[in-house]
């Protein structure tokens, strides 16, 4: 195998970890990241790309003798990144890691999403979807609806479209929201109203070629800005891998209950789809339910999952296009990884950019994937409402959250925040 010109998109925490991966590769030749932030230029060339921006993107992949795209996140693979490389005779040498646009629908359209799994019994919630037309009878139906009840956005809506209503007076107000105010736009012209399920969160992860798998590291992120799970819901505060109750048992039955009838629905439904496939799952006793399909790796998750993944990464997504994803030998790091993420104070609401960071050179013991920051007048200032992932390893999940913790204590920025208790079901 030759070694690979490389365009990884995206700006977060996510791709910072993807750029480290990428960089340790023997068959990563030039990497560049676009957009890209402070910390990835640290392992190859950050682009002033838009990740959306099609014809940018063609340019500068025929200009810099790009073998592979990856994109970090949903927004390039719901546009049709993959259909845009595969319809441009220019373009159709390039490995796209990431399903078709139909494929990506498994993240684009939350109602597709339990569509998909009710033709293919994989175990999720009962649901029902609603829209404007059907407004009244949404109103009526979350009016009798157990509590507490689940009100989706259909679309994408920056991981902020979910409201789990205590009330029926709450869930009669985020679903007006929604549908009449238009609060996440086109996402939530279409609602998906899901029963609520009682039980522990984990994410699983595969990289694909549509027809075998390959199984990543599980982690578990902690989405509530306050300690306690409390507030309002976050892009991530952090995340740790392993996680305690996923043991051989539990994702015996993630395999074969909900990764292999995936993949097998994929196939048989002629969507294309050759990337990762990330499981957002709930333990109800003992039996995973899916939550969410995304059509890409999470995010703060990748921090922890990356670290853990031992198997050169270059190599599966390689084998992506072969049909050889099955074939390569996957290696997990048998220690923990655990990630704590610095957040600006206000976040998830209104916050402030553009604050000097200090005391990174003085964390030794961790991995610091930046996401939300950026380059001003020679110093790292903030530049995002997540900041920075700071990653560590440790022979427990306890030792491995010590070390970020104290990662966490030796930086600073003017208004800096974050949870003193990620993993605290697990202490």
């Amino acid at each position: 195998m030759r070694a690979y010109n490389i365009l990884l998109l995206g700006s977060g925490g996510r791709e910072c970890a993807f750029a480290w991966k990428l960089r340790q590769s023997k068959y990563c030749k030039e990497l560049f990241i676009a957009p890209g932030n402070a910390g990835t230029g640290q392992y190859g060339t950050n682009v002033n790309l838009s990740v959306t921006d099609f014809e940018a993107i063609k340019t500068f992949c025929l200009e810099s003798n790009i073998d592979l795209v990856l994109p970090g996140g949903e927004d390039s693979l719901v546009a049709g990144i993959w259909d845009f490389f595969q319809n441009d005779e220019q373009l159709r040498h390039i490995l796209v890691a990431g399903p078709s646009k139909a494929g990506a629908q498994l993240e684009g359209s939350k109602a597709f999403a339990k569509e998909f799994m009710q033709r293919h019994q994989i175990p999720t919630a009962a649901y029902k979807e609603f829209t404007e037309e059907s407004f009244d009878e949404g109103i009526a139906y979350l009016q009798q609806h157990s509590l507490p009840v689940v009100i989706k956005a259909d679309g994408l809506a920056a991981g902020k479209g979910v409201v789990i209503a205590q009330t029926s007076e709450e869930a009669v107000t985020a679903f007006a929201r929604m549908v009449k105010e238009a609060q996440f736009g086109e996402a939530g012209k279409k609602v998906v109203v899901e029963e609520f399920l009682d039980g522990i969160e984990l994410s699983a992860f595969v990289i694909t070629d549509g027809k075998h798998y390959a199984l990543l590291p599980e982690a578990k992120d902690y989405k509530r800005i306050g300690e306690g799970d409390m507030g309002p819901n976050t892009g991530g505060m952090g995340a740790i891998s392993p996680v305690p109750f996923a043991d051989k048992d539990f994702m015996q039955k993630v395999e074969t209950r909900i990764i292999q009838p995936t993949v097998k629905g994929l196939q048989q439904e002629g969507l294309i789809y050759q990337g990762f496939i990330f499981f957002g799952l709930i333990n109800v006793k003992g039996d995973p339910y899916v939550i969410e399909y995304n059509c890409r790796m999470g995010d703060p998750e990748t921090e922890v999952v990356m670290p853990r993944l031992k198997t050169d990464l270059v190599l599966l997504l390689d084998a992506l296009k072969e049909g050889k994803v099955g074939e390569i030998p996957m290696e997990h790091e048998t220690q923990s990884a655990c990630t704590v993420m610095l957040v600006s104070s206000g976040y998830p609401e209104a916050y402030e950019k553009g604050k000097v960071m200090k005391g990174l050179d003085a964390v030794h013991d961790s991995l610091l994937f930046h996401a939300g920051t950026a380059v001003k007048d020679g110093e790292i200032v903030s530049n995002g409402g997540r900041v920075l992932a700071i990653t560590s390893y440790g022979d427990t999940i306890q030792d491995a959250l010590a070390k970020s913790y104290v990662g966490a204590a030796q930086i600073s920025f003017d208004g800096k925040y974050y949870r003193k208790d990620i993993g605290w079901e697990f202490r």
